[in-house]
């Protein structure tokens, strides 16, 4: 098992004082790993871009430990009277060292309208005291690295979406970081430029063994690129793990919610509705499920909805099944269907 390279211990974040008091993090703890790429993901308001801000200090958590690459960025200390802890920081000399090593890359690119693509790249490591010599030549080998060297004389207002992230993801990788945090960073692209910049992350973290942390309200999003995944709901984690194994059973709501978009609830069926959740696990090919079930067993079931997806070259997906009123027909479906391979069930009942 590779060493943790993100650390998050009992981090909480609150805005505002008294009644006013907005609780946007409670309690969380996060073990990332070298070399990995995380996937953090939520609805809107989940929380989920202050938690990344708090992973590189962009935002002072209230309480809690946040430890990078080994070192802690804050942490918790016993006051003189020995009853309360508060949380205390490192230095903001320290913190400008340490960010060179956790970089960030965002929805809205942040570049510098006013300096050419080149410029733009080499911006990070001026500040850092790099010679320009240097600084061009390095700017130079990773806009070839993200493709875009023949844009280096270009200007930002010149540039596609998906080109302009791909001038922030050079920019952000100037300074050799270990840790690239991306925060929503697809979201304002069409689905075939989110598929470009997807596969180029996952070629930088497979090249260069940068770990990548995804913050994403996309299950396409992590389905693509991640290996695990934290599920943000309400500002604490719902549910966190491999993706495989959270996506074929979901074990909280919030993440069911996720999983099963829409097509996957009795909640628009008649109260008593009686059905079947049936969860396909990593085999190589879905089974003609409905069909084998009235020629094997002679029994009919309705699809209630229906999701399917193929992640690292497994199938996965779900589909909600209406069982038979008669309860005899019902549990020999429910028993046929347990009996397949790489597929579990789960029965589920709409109550109103």
């Amino acid at each position: 098992m590779s060493e943790s390279i993100i650390q998050i211990q009992h981090l909480t974040k609150t805005f505002g004082d008294g009644e006013t008091a907005v609780h946007a993090l409670e309690d969380i703890n996060l073990d990332i790993r070298q070399g990995e790429i995380f996937g953090i993901i939520g609805l809107s308001g989940a929380g989920k871009s202050t938690l990344v801000r708090c992973m590189n200090l962009l935002e002072r958590p209230t309480s809690g430990t946040v430890i990078v690459d080994g070192q802690q960025l804050s942490w918790m200390e016993k006051q003189a009277d020995n009853k309360d802890e508060k949380v205390v920081f490192i230095s903001e000399r320290e913190l400008r060292l340490v960010r060179r090593s956790i970089t960030m890359i965002f929805q809205s690119f942040n570049l510098l309208m006013q300096r050419t693509v080149l410029k733009n790249v080499c911006f990070p490591m001026e500040l850092s005291g790099v010679t320009a010599a240097k600084a061009k030549k390095r700017a130079l080998e990773l806009l070839e690295i993200v493709g875009l060297r023949d844009k280096a004389g270009a200007y930002p207002a010149q540039l596609s979406g998906g080109q302009k992230q791909r001038v922030a993801i050079a920019r952000a990788l100037a300074t050799d970081p270990k840790v690239l945090l991306c925060d929503e960073a697809t979201s304002a692209l069409d689905p075939t430029t989110t598929a470009s910049i997807l596969a180029l992350l996952k070629d930088l973290n497979q090249k260069l063994g940068v770990t990548v942390v995804v913050i994403t309200h996309q299950m396409s999003v992590i389905e693509e690129i991640c290996s695990r995944v934290a599920i943000l709901d309400g500002g604490v984690i719902a549910e966190q793990g491999k993706v495989e194994d959270i996506f074929s059973n979901p074990s909280t709501d919030a993440a069911r919610r996720l999983v099963y978009p829409g097509g996957a609830s009795v909640a628009q069926y008649p109260a008593g509705t009686r059905a079947v959740r049936v969860a396909f696990n990593g085999g190589t090919a879905y089974q003609p499920l409905i069909a084998s079930l009235a020629i094997d067993c002679g029994v009919k079931v309705n699809i209630l909805g229906a999701d399917t997806r193929d992640i690292d070259g497994k199938a996965f997906g779900t589909m909600l099944l209406g069982l038979p009123d008669d309860p005899n027909e019902a549990a020999k479906a429910l028993a046929y269907i347990r009996a397949q391979h790489n597929v579990s069930a789960e029965e589920v009942e709409y109550h109103g």
